[in-house]
């Protein structure tokens, strides 16, 4: 494990995913600590696909390929390249492991800075190859609500009107179900989450906020890079993530072709991509 630390805040990275394990402000704790016995992550890089594909499988240049859902980046251990007391830079490469499942060649890094009461979350991905990479990345923070999720609400800047996109297993539907109209905020139900996620795709603003409408304890997530934003949760477990993705689920009537895949990022050949979001403790 590897420890960052300012006045303010402790976080605490796992080597494996360069994944965010714990965030302490004030000696209490806002991540989930990921129970295997109900959700074993805490908050896992999603890379290089976000979500589930079509029969777990895409098509480039006529060869077919498996991907699991989420991606591997998650499973991988990653290098610590360099690291201060208060921010670290995790390193992975692309492999000849990686490359039965995404055939091109890559870098990975994931920076962490703390700033006051910001974790400051930065993605670079660049690409070594001569032609374009098609990928997807986000993010899936588990936030710690031990009073369940009815105790709270998810805020944002501006009104909103949002309908959630069913999803049916890992693929994306066009159904719709109504979630709030012209309001600046989500009361969170266990019942919202009883199939999986909410998928957002047409949310105007750039930032949540959790927010425990009794004890006012709040974290804010800021993701002004992401398309797409969603919820999720088991059903009466002590946690909920907020996912910012650059990237979405396959829909349900795929082509399987990733280049033509909803979401998906193209990046140029030997160009590299940036990313940024950060999480915030408000109190």
């Amino acid at each position: 494990m590897i420890t960052i630390k300012n006045e303010y805040l402790t976080a605490i990275f796992n080597e494996v995913g360069a994944e965010l394990k714990s965030l302490i402000y004030n000696d209490t704790e806002y991540v989930w600590e990921g129970r295997k016995e109900v959700w074993a992550g805490s908050c896992p890089l999603l890379f290089p696909i976000c979500g589930g594909l079509k029969n777990d499988k895409y098509v480039l240049d006529g060869k077919e390929y498996t991907l699991e859902k989420h991606g591997y980046a998650r499973f991988k251990t990653f290098q610590v390249e360099s690291k201060t007391d208060t921010s670290v830079v995790f390193l992975h490469k692309s492999d000849d492991e990686t490359k039965k499942q995404f055939p091109f060649d890559y870098e990975l890094r994931i920076f962490y800075t703390l700033e006051n009461k910001t974790l400051k979350i930065d993605y670079s991905v660049k690409n070594l190859n001569d032609r374009t990479m098609y990928f997807s990345i986000g993010s899936h923070e588990g936030y710690y609500t031990p009073e369940g999720i009815e105790d709270y609400d998810v805020v944002f800047p501006q009104n909103e009107t949002l309908n959630a996109y069913v999803l049916y297993g890992n693929l994306l539907s066009n159904q719709q179900l109504p979630i709030i109209n012209d309001q600046n905020y989500i009361p969170l139900y266990d019942k919202y989450f009883t199939v999986d996620a909410l998928v957002f795709k047409d949310l105007k603003s750039k930032s949540a906020t959790l927010r425990n409408r009794k004890t006012g304890r709040a974290v804010k997530v800021d993701f002004p890079d992401d398309k797409y934003f969603l919820l999720w949760h088991k059903p009466n477990s002590p946690y909920i993530c907020l996912e910012p993705w650059d990237g979405i689920q396959d829909i349900v009537d795929s082509s399987h072709d990733i280049t033509k895949k909803e979401g998906i990022i193209s990046l140029d050949a030997k160009a590299e991509y940036n990313h940024t979001h950060s999480i915030t403790i408000l109190k």
